[in-house]
């Protein structure tokens, strides 16, 4: 993997945050990036599955076992959610027909989703489900330094090339889909930091290690890939995608062209 032997200069094809994790992402033209904080409204809410023993007060990395995901439950994949950040609101779609709504400010809110989640999943949950908001400063985040992730789309066609068949990548549930490097290039940038024209700078600081949740199709909600499995067999890792800090704030735009430093 020769990360300067790509001719084509690097692309910011998409940008995606991931409000409640485990549920949908959403698309954004853009985003104001500041150094040293996490991607902008991604992994703001988690569901509890029982009591997990986060405490707000004192919040630490937590394993997302804890946590309702897509590793375990597949089912959350065909529910659409759209969160909306300046009211708070939480809308949950299934089929097109929206079959729960609750403002995440309010303790009613929370529990209109949580009531809703609970049935959707009952034979999933260890115990109650109760929404979590992330305090300031904190993410639930698989990583516990999980600031902005990014996946080479270029590796993406690569696996469909294993797996003999199309591969979503949105499976990887990334914030930055990049375009112009080699397949599994990324995983060479560990050290190294892009650059944006807004004055973005992202340190590259950790190969992404992949599990179960990549081999759900996220529109259909279906187990139907071994993502993790395959990459094992044809590189010998499961790793796909970097996690980045940022170093340098402002703004990125989808479209936006990268350089490396």
């Amino acid at each position: 993997m020769n990360v300067a032997a790509s001719p084509a200069p690097l692309r910011l094809e998409a940008l995606y945050r991931y409000p409640v994790k485990g549920l949908s992402p959403e698309r954004l033209d853009k985003v104001d990036l500041a150094a040293g904080a996490y991607f902008p409204g991604d992994r703001l809410f988690a569901v509890e599955n029982g009591p997990s023993g986060f405490d707000p007060e004192a919040p630490t990395h937590q394993p997302k076992i804890k946590f309702l995901m897509l590793m375990r439950h597949e089912a959350l994949a065909q529910l659409d959610t759209r969160y909306e950040s300046a009211s708070g609101l939480l809308t949950i779609r299934q089929g097109g027909t929206v079959v729960a709504e609750g403002d995440l400010t309010t303790p009613e809110g929370r529990a209109v989703i949580e009531a809703f989640l609970a049935g959707y999943l009952p034979d999933a949950m260890r115990g109650p489900a109760r929404l979590l908001t992330a305090p300031e400063g904190y993410r639930f985040t698989d990583s516990p330094r999980g600031f902005v992730s990014l996946v080479n789309l270029a590796s993406v066609a690569a696996l469909e090339d294993m797996t003999g068949a199309a591969v979503d990548p949105l499976r990887f549930r990334a914030n930055l889909y990049l375009s112009g490097l080699a397949p599994w290039a990324e995983l060479d940038l560990v050290g190294r930091t892009l650059t944006a024209p807004g004055g973005v700078r992202l340190r590259v600081h950790k190969r992404t290690e992949r599990c179960a949740a990549t081999n759900v199709d996220p529109a259909t909600g279906q187990r139907d890939l071994a993502i993790p499995r395959t990459l094992s067999q044809h590189l010998g890792h499961t790793d796909c995608g970097v996690y980045a800090e940022v170093i340098a704030g402002g703004e990125l735009a989808a479209g936006a062209t990268l350089a490396l430093a």
